[in-house]
């Protein structure tokens, strides 16, 4: 230990600027380039160069910053050590400061406007449906392009007990999320040999077979017309129809999704997850059986997949194939990546940013887009682990 010590203090790693580390200069001018030629259409050529110029100058900064990092690191630490030591946020005030915020969740509908509660119903829909991929993804290291598909099963599935078979919410609500569950399952069989970018081809299929499916089943889906008149949930008598009903409503799912997910990530399913997402041929040289808890992944995800798109189908009271494209796959994984794979608290803010960003950039709808896109693009080059991410997670190949 001493010698290994002894060595990496004698070769310290190198800047981003030093000789060796050259590429980490280039990265940020190529990544400004890149913006710049984004910006070009918006306002002109003159425009662009100073946009250039600026993003490189902020960029450039950001990469030299970079290198002290360590020592940064150390200094918060040292400083959070400190506050700690010196008495002045107790664990009693940290306590009653996480719970101040759970209440502010609750009392939210009493001052804010439907707009925001609506917008705060997706937010909670996308985290159910993030959590459950993240249990794919980020658990067990599983690349799954498909997601929406259980998603979709769920919304259809609430959808058809309703209009057809009178079927409320709560009573249809185990048909839709076992329906999902199944579904992952099953497809987890012809998956369980493949890796990498071939799971994620078997699953982007599936996703795409699902839709299919959904928009040409005339019959059965109603096509592309979608199926309409599906009746909110209902609890005795009373209608969740209203926008702070359904806002409570989707909060105690979102909470359980929570609490569930989060004390199965800590049992011994969640242990053989991680074990696997790290090392598949280890984890089954220790005797955990790889194939069982990767049916187990699926399957739990889909459950959450297909919890959403129920709630989705009672809060829309319309459904149709539109909604469930490849596009919102990438979505969720986007929200899971930038989190933080693996992350739970991590997988959340993702949910947060990237519904709500498109709803501030609503102003400016022209660019937001851009905005959103190149704001990916940064992260990804600069903090690829996500934002709460710790050590990185590679899909193996």
């Amino acid at each position: 230990m001493d010698m290994y010590k002894e060595n990496n203090h004698d070769n310290p790693p190198a800047h981003p600027f030093s000789k060796g580390g050259m590429r980490g200069f280039l990265k940020p001018l190529i990544v400004a380039l890149w913006l710049s030629l984004l910006f070009l259409p918006f306002k002109g050529i003159k425009a662009a160069i100073v946009f250039f110029v600026i993003a490189s100058a902020i960029l450039v900064s950001a990469v030299f910053l970079s290198g002290y990092q360590n020592k940064f690191a150390l200094a918060i630490k040292t400083l959070r050590v400190t506050v700690q030591e010196s008495g002045l946020f107790s664990r009693k005030q940290i306590f009653v400061l996480r719970y101040a915020c759970l209440l502010s969740l609750f009392v939210m509908p009493l001052f804010a406007r439907d707009y925001f509660l609506d917008v705060a119903i997706l937010v909670g829909i996308y985290v159910i449906l993030a959590l459950g991929l993240n249990v794919v993804v980020g658990f067990t290291g599983l690349l799954n392009l498909g997601f929406v598909a259980f998603y979709a099963l769920g919304a259809y599935s609430y959808a058809l007990l309703n209009t057809r078979f009178g079927l409320g919410f709560w009573t249809a609500l185990p048909f839709s999320v076992g329906l999902s569950a199944i579904a992952g399952f099953l497809l987890a069989f012809p998956a369980l040999r493949l890796r990498g970018d071939y799971l994620a081809i078997v699953t982007l299929g599936f996703g795409e077979i699902t839709r299919l499916i959904l928009n040409n089943w005339d019959s059965l889906t109603m096509g592309p017309n979608g199926i309409s008149g599906i009746s909110a949930p209902r609890i005795f008598s009373l209608s969740l129809g209203k926008l702070s009903y359904f806002y409570y409503l989707v909060l105690f799912f979102v909470l359980i999704t929570f609490f569930i997910t989060k004390r199965v990530y800590s049992s011994k399913i969640g242990r053989a997850w991680v074990a696997i997402r790290e090392d598949e041929i280890a984890s089954s040289i220790m005797g955990i059986n790889t194939t069982m808890y990767k049916l187990y992944a699926f399957a739990f995800g889909a459950f959450w997949a297909g919890l959403a798109g129920a709630i989705f189908a009672g809060k829309m009271q319309f459904v149709s194939p539109e909604s469930f494209t490849f596009m919102e796959s990438v979505l969720i994984l986007c929200m899971v990546i930038i989190g933080g794979l693996g992350s739970i608290p991590g997988v959340i803010l993702g949910a947060f940013i990237l519904v709500l960003l498109p709803e501030m950039l609503r102003e400016i709808q022209l660019y937001r887009m851009l905005a959103l896109g190149a704001g990916l693009v940064l992260l990804m080059v600069f903090r690829p682990q996500g934002l709460f991410g710790g050590r990185g997670v590679s899909f193996r190949s």
